[in-house]
């Protein structure tokens, strides 16, 4: 096990436990020591009263005196849910911070971007910024979706190396193939031929777009010309269009003069509309996947229900996704439903814990949210952040993580 270095500003994980008041400040107090003599903090034995904290070297001692402490309920911590993020979520220089400091997220980055050869060297040296050419659009599919794949299945990777056994995950749009690559659905080669298959057929489908209203369905359904059409219901007045370029312009004018919210979602296709169809029988002929049983359950977000292995199996339920619309908003209520959670977006940014505030359990306390990536801070203090969070929630990580550190 690696030694926390107290000689630079790097974000480090502090955590312990007690059975009791006295036991916790006892715990508190040891690792306390260690800061003070540069020694490895000593392991935390579970316990139901926690604390954790990320902090810095030279913020370690005041920042560990003034931590609360979180009692676990009796009956346990949540049950931890996997949200994975789709096209849209992807910003340049998205999780590079990460890549450079955790050996388990740049494996599976690397792991994913191998898979596709040369195209995903080019894309990676792009992404990094190492590569000598203009470097493709971010937001052009063929950059964007492999590199989300291999970034959402490295931040799930580095979760699950945490200990953590997912309650169950819910992917959007391009994310449910993560979900079903995490819960070992698909082989990442697998998952990566399906995601290959899905990006060329699209690319021969004529350039097109998103745009994000907050306006419920019904209210959309009088602009909806063409094919123009409801592409993602994220929340009761969240909803997403997408179509050709010139006929989406056309339904975005009319919206923006009768006063709608509405702002471009980052993407050069038409996902989730009719006029995806031409690439939906493309994507299937090209699928090859040999699907398993899940480790952990899949919801969709395009049924709202648990993946069945007749679906895990279909090419076509795969290939549609394409041309289909995505219910993330109702998939989720589905899942609270079955009880209260925790929340984790394993993905860049924030826009799919956004949507679960918007969801009555959450903003009731009874289901939290938490993100891998929020941006605003270091990759790995963000990420230190959600392990803290699942330790205080009451959630045992291996002794070896997050990240080498206690």
């Amino acid at each position: 096990m690696a030694v926390i270095d107290l000689t630079h500003g790097a974000a480090l994980l502090l955590r312990w436990a007690g059975t009791d008041p006295v036991a916790e400040r006892t715990a508190r107090a040891r690792v306390a020591g260690a800061l003070r003599t540069g020694a490895q903090p000593p392991p935390p034995a579970p316990g139901p009263l926690r604390g954790a904290v990320v902090t810095t070297a030279a913020r370690a001692l005041d920042d560990l005196a003034a931590a609360p402490v979180r009692q676990v309920p009796a009956n346990g911590p949540r049950p931890v849910v996997l949200l994975l993020p789709g096209q849209g979520a992807q910003y340049n220089g998205m999780a590079t911070g990460l890549y450079r400091d955790e050996p388990v997220f740049r494996a599976a980055v690397d792991a994913a971007l191998a898979e596709w050869g040369a195209e995903g060297e080019a894309i990676r040296a792009d992404w990094l910024g190492t590569g000598a050419g203009p470097g493709i659009p971010i937001d052009d599919a063929p950059r964007a979706q492999p590199l989300l794949f291999a970034v959402d299945h490295g931040l799930g990777r580095l979760l699950l190396s945490w200990g953590i056994t997912p309650d169950e995950a819910l992917g959007h749009s391009a994310g449910e193939v993560v979900a079903a690559t995490l819960a070992g659905v698909f082989t990442v080669p697998d998952a990566v031929a399906l995601v290959r298959g899905r990006v060329h057929a699209s690319a021969r489908i004529p350039p097109g777009g998103m745009l994000a209203v907050a306006a419920a369905v019904d209210e959309l359904r009088p602009y909806l010309t063409g094919q123009v059409a409801v592409a993602a219901v994220n929340a009761g007045r969240r909803t997403v269009l997408a179509g050709p370029s010139a006929e989406l312009a056309a339904v975005a004018a009319r919206l923006a003069r009768d006063g709608m919210a509405l702002r471009p979602v980052p993407a050069t296709s038409p996902f989730h509309s009719p006029a995806m169809q031409p690439a939906v029988r493309a994507a299937e002929s090209a699928f090859r996947a040999r699907p398993r049983p899940p480790r952990f359950p899949v919801r969709s977000g395009y049924t709202r229900q648990l993946l069945t292995p007749a679906e895990a199996a279909s090419a076509r339920f795969w290939a549609r996704q394409l041309a289909d619309t995505v219910h993330f908003g109702p998939a989720l209520t589905s899942l609270l439903d079955g009880g209260d959670r925790l929340l984790i977006e394993c993905g860049p940014g924030r826009d799919l814990s956004a949507l679960a505030f918007q969801q009555h359990a959450v903003r009731a306390g009874k289901s939290a949210v938490l993100s891998m990536l929020p941006g605003g801070r270091s990759d790995r203090a963000a990420v230190l952040e959600v392990a803290a969070a699942l330790w205080r929630e009451g959630h045992d990580l291996v002794p070896d993580g997050p990240m080498a550190c206690r």
